[in-house]
């Protein structure tokens, strides 16, 4: 009995913690998404400019 009292006091301490959270907005949300998009295209970019132009110079080296 003691372990289900502990799982029910679990459970609405979750409940009213999670009453307490602040959500975003749909707007902040897609907001938040575009940017982790963006960046994302960015760094993917970077990474294969870097990994070009390193290959290159490696091939140009030990050819």
């Amino acid at each position: 009995m003691v372990m289900i009292k502990k799982i029910k006091n679990f459970a609405s301490d979750v409940v009213a913690e999670m009453k307490k959270v602040s959500w975003p907005t749909k707007e902040q949300l897609r907001e938040s998404t575009v940017v982790v998009i963006v960046v994302t295209i960015i760094i993917t970019a970077i990474t294969w400019l870097f990994d070009t132009v390193f290959t290159k110079i490696i091939t140009a080296l030990f050819s």
